[in-house]
């Protein structure tokens, strides 16, 4: 495990991906959620907005103790500048699907770091390419893995991924819900000044 330095490292999503993938890093962490209005002002750019999220799950934490790190992350899926989050239904699922078939759309996974003296935060993104799908693809993808916990209606992870990504231009594991190359440099530099 990294050495934290004495420090609690905390996350803050009741994603599975997020936690699994906190967890490859060797990280030894617990997980903290509060709930939080994750809307965004109408006129943000697309490329702001998963970030905009994470900072307001962050301003949800802001009775840290001093020995504690709370990381906090938000994805979206953006396709012809319209911002895909998770499904509210079926016919939603569908709906992004369709709009993702045969397209290359960016997927936007931000990062917020709070503790009690500073905040770090950053967005990665990455191109993500889909086969075109006929509606017996979609149906049969979203009766089989119930995709409605995310973003865009899909998992890289997951069937989908193998069977309809054509091609990725960027990190896997942004796609999956947290840049993770990028929050270890950020989270071993934190850890470095304490």
């Amino acid at each position: 495990m990294i050495d934290l330095k004495g420090q609690q490292l905390i996350l803050a999503s009741k994603s599975p991906r997020r936690a699994e993938l906190l967890s490859g890093l060797d990280f030894d962490f617990t997980v903290e959620v509060r709930e939080v209005d994750e809307s965004y002002p109408s006129d943000l750019p697309a490329c702001e907005v998963a970030e905009h999220i994470a900072n307001c799950k962050a301003d949800a934490f802001s009775d840290l103790s001093e020995n504690k790190i709370v990381i906090f992350s938000d994805t979206v899926v953006v396709v012809e500048n319209e911002v895909l989050g998770k499904p509210n239904d079926e016919n939603e699922a569908i709906e992004m699907l369709n709009k993702l078939s045969g397209k290359t759309h960016k997927v936007y996974s931000a990062v917020c770091i709070q503790t009690q003296e500073e905040r770090i935060s950053f967005t990665d993104s990455t191109e993500v390419t889909f086969l075109s799908m006929n509606d017996t693809t979609i149906n049969y993808y979203i009766k089989e893995k119930k995709p409605f916990d995310k973003a865009g209606s899909y998992g890289i992870q997951e069937w989908i991924g193998m069977a309809m990504i054509e091609k990725i231009n960027g990190s896997y594991f942004t796609v999956m819900g947290l840049p993770t190359a990028k929050l270890f440099k950020e989270l071993t530099e934190l850890l470095q000044s304490k």
